[in-house]
């Protein structure tokens, strides 16, 4: 397999140190700057550097656009435009509806592995960045459904977890657990500094809560400012949200009150025990088979259909007919409740479908 990367940082990088190492694939890389394609070289993230991005992804199977959001929608239409037909095209961006809703080639899906340091650079790539980390798709319902599959499968084979969920449901869910930690961290830091600053104090020893809360504080602007202007909607319906919470907490302290302020703290503690087992849920995988019509975005419909309704997709495969007129997805559902669910839901769609 030919992969090739369109900005050649941490993340692309990354992807580069392991389909080599992983998947043994030929990686050829392009980036704006020669001297950031030279470090990706000695790193042994690439086999290659090409001299443009048409002749990064001539020839490639898979291209992934590692550009910031703000550029992203243009160079994910430039690598399209050079890529060959049976070519798929996918991102690493942060936010997703501004290049899902303005790229209509089937030939893209975007995507969004939740994966980074707090380092940059391709000096920091590393292969295993993507061990069982989540890594978002978010086909148009017109994706082509052989290249969604060879996707997911070659996400799979980086060694991350392949989750399909719809851009606006991805970018308002990324605002409330990334983008808006992101934006407190950077007002803890900011208010611990102002005080320092006020008192004519040296910095306290602090404990962990202080460095693990603004971990991600400041964070690069040239990636950031991007991510939060182009969620900004998103991101300000959690801001609004935060403070109407945090008013409420500033009134039990007001009234010393201890009971709201028990149940408060009771309550945190609950919803953080659900969110951890939510994430480490599993089971036993389940194959559904269903047999569907060759028809453009069967498969993305399905994918986005069971990413709606809370069930990941483990795997996929498709069977097509000798004459290519329909063919068999495959499903693999982990948990017995999910994969009943998802039978559920595909009958409900219309398709025939049954446990392997």
């Amino acid at each position: 397999m030919r992969i090739a990367i369109v900005g050649v940082g941490l993340i692309g990088g990354s992807i580069g140190l392991a389909a080599r190492e992983r998947l043994g694939a030929e990686v050829v890389g392009w980036s704006r700057t020669p001297r950031t394609l030279q470090r990706a070289l000695e790193r042994g993230a690439l086999d290659r550097a090409a001299g443009s991005l048409a002749e990064a992804v001539a020839e490639a199977e898979a291209v992934f656009v590692c550009a910031p959001v703000g550029v992203l929608p243009a160079v994910v239409e430039e690598a399209l435009a050079a890529a060959p037909a049976n070519c798929v095209v996918s991102d690493v961006g942060s936010t997703k509806r501004a290049v899902v809703e303005a790229v209509a080639d089937p030939r893209f899906v975007g995507g969004h592995p939740l994966a980074g340091a707090e380092t940059a650079g391709v000096e920091h790539a590393r292969a295993d960045l993507f061990h069982d980390a989540t890594w978002y798709l978010t086909p148009r319902p017109g994706a082509t459904g052989t290249l969604f599959e060879r996707l997911h499968r070659l996400i799979r084979e980086l060694g991350a977890r392949p989750t399909t969920i719809d851009a606006a449901t991805h970018d308002t869910m990324l605002a409330a657990v990334s983008h808006l930690p992101h934006v407190f961290a950077n007002v803890l830091v900011a208010q611990a500094a102002s005080a320092l600053a006020e008192e004519s104090e040296q910095l306290p020893a602090t404990g962990p809560s202080f460095r693990d809360a603004t971990r991600v504080a400041g964070a690069s602007s040239a990636i950031w400012t991007d991510i939060y202007l182009s969620n900004r909607d998103a991101l300000i319906a959690r801001i609004d949200d935060a403070v109407a919470r945090l008013g409420a907490v500033r009134e039990a302290l007001a009234a010393a009150d201890a009971d709201a302020v028990t149940a408060w703290n009771d309550a945190a503690r609950e919803d953080r025990r659900r969110l951890l087992e939510a994430q480490l849920a599993g089971g036993p995988l389940h194959e559904l088979r269903v047999p569907v019509p060759n028809e453009p975005g069967v498969i993305a419909t399905l994918a986005l259909e069971l990413g709606k309704a809370g069930v990941n997709i483990t795997d996929v495969a498709l069977y097509p007919a000798p004459d290519g007129s329909e063919g068999v997805v495959a499903l693999w559902i982990a948990g017995e409740e999910p994969a009943a669910r998802a039978q559920a839901l595909v009958a409900e769609l219309g398709y025939p479908v049954a446990r392997a």
